[in-house]
């Protein structure tokens, strides 16, 4: 594992991964600027390289930041990159909207902004995730809180009276929405949703939220043209009365899939991971990753052989480690390997994880005072 020095300030954070068409790996944080504000950077690095100057996306005030609703840079196959962060709109401490602008030259220069969602209310929007689509547009995932307009909060500190919706449209390369399609009206209130293209098929996952408070992972898929109701991924049953802000995570090579996530169902913390080979029509029984005591906070890799790399955080007698294995579909897995120290506090938000051919680069926040994002990466062979 070799640490790749980022150009991203002190007092960065809230950094997420992507990959751009040529390999290159995608960075986005954001950076508080003078009093009130802050900006959205972006660099990019080939494999064995340093991370390039920084490219700022966009820059302002009365931005929500917050360290588990962050910011998204996907690209599409031409090139098109799109990238996204949350903006005020209203009194409300998650009344916000989201902003995604386009980038059709590496990300030297961006767009004029577009509001996926259209109901115009203040409520909370957010939680975004957004994957290419077969038809050549970006995918656009989020939590969708207009049923909730005039609640103080959406769920981030309780269970909300109504409850969120998750939401789905396209944008394409020349700013264009396509229609907003619900895809389930009623999950859990701020748990990451993440989606991924799988052979022709787009695949989202999230924390779902059924009348008794069971709050397990769901899949929906858009598949054949259309898309499929929503199934559990796993049945944990676990029964929380409020959002555990943990959401899961999705990778996928062709048409297999891995899905990583938490649970702390009968009070016993746990990461999983879970395996398909039909790009999520089904899955194999779900297998324990972490070594007792994880926090969550999880990211997941597909290998080219089927296996998975899944990232999480791992409570420890010093705060809490970044946390990365090996797992394979009959089990079998590595030993775990510590690539940060870290702490169990908020700050320290959602380490992230991409791979780039032979290399995986992993993002996260360390604990120095002030904090700052920092990235590694590890070169695997054909078996890792």
């Amino acid at each position: 594992m070799q640490t790749v020095e980022t150009p991203a300030l002190p007092g960065s954070g809230e950094a997420n991964l992507a990959v751009a068409p040529d390999g290159r790996v995608l960075l986005s944080w954001i950076e508080p600027v003078g009093d009130k504000g802050h900006r959205l950077r972006l660099a990019s690095r080939a494999s064995g390289s340093g991370w390039s100057p920084p490219f700022t996306i966009a820059e302002g005030s009365g931005w929500f930041v917050n360290w588990a609703d962050f910011p998204a840079v996907v690209a599409l196959p031409d090139g098109t990159l799109f990238a996204h962060w949350l903006a005020k709109s209203g009194t409300s401490p998650y009344a916000y909207d989201i902003r995604i602008t386009r980038s059709r030259d590496g990300g030297r220069t961006w767009s004029a902004p577009v509001t996926p969602h259209r109901d115009g209310l203040p409520a909370e929007h957010g939680f975004v995730s957004m994957a290419p689509s077969r038809t050549g547009e970006a995918g656009i995932v989020w939590l969708d809180g207009r049923k909730t307009p005039h609640v103080p909060h959406a769920g981030h500190e309780g269970a909300a009276p109504e409850a969120m919706s998750l939401m789905h449209t396209t944008l394409d390369a020349e700013g264009r929405l396509g229609p907003e399609t619900v895809l389930d009206d009623r999950v859990c209130d701020c748990c990451q949703t993440d989606a991924v293209a799988a052979a022709g098929t787009t695949v989202v996952v999230y924390r779902d939220r059924s009348e008794k408070e069971v709050r397990d992972i769901s899949i929906v898929r858009l598949a054949d043209g259309r898309w499929w109701p929503p199934q559990s991924l796993a049945h944990d049953g676990w029964e929380i009365n409020g959002c555990p802000v943990n959401g899961p995570a999705i990778a996928a090579t062709g048409s297999n899939v891995a899905v990583a996530w938490f649970t702390a169902a009968r009070g016993e913390p746990r990461v999983k991971v879970a395996f398909s080979r039909d790009a999520g029509a089904s899955f194999d029984p779900a297998i324990v990753v972490d070594e007792g005591r994880p926090l969550g906070r999880v990211d997941v890799v597909a290998l080219e052989d089927g296996a998975a790399l899944v990232t999480w955080l791992e409570k420890t007698d010093k705060g809490a480690a970044v946390r990365v294995r090996r797992v394979a579909r009959d089990g079998s897995a590595s030993h775990a390997l510590t690539v940060a120290d870290s702490d169990a506090a908020r700050s320290s938000g959602f380490p992230r994880t991409v791979r780039s051919g032979n290399e995986v680069t992993i993002a996260w926040r360390d604990s120095a005072e002030p904090p700052r994002v920092r990235t590694a990466a590890i070169a695997i062979g054909a078996n890792d």
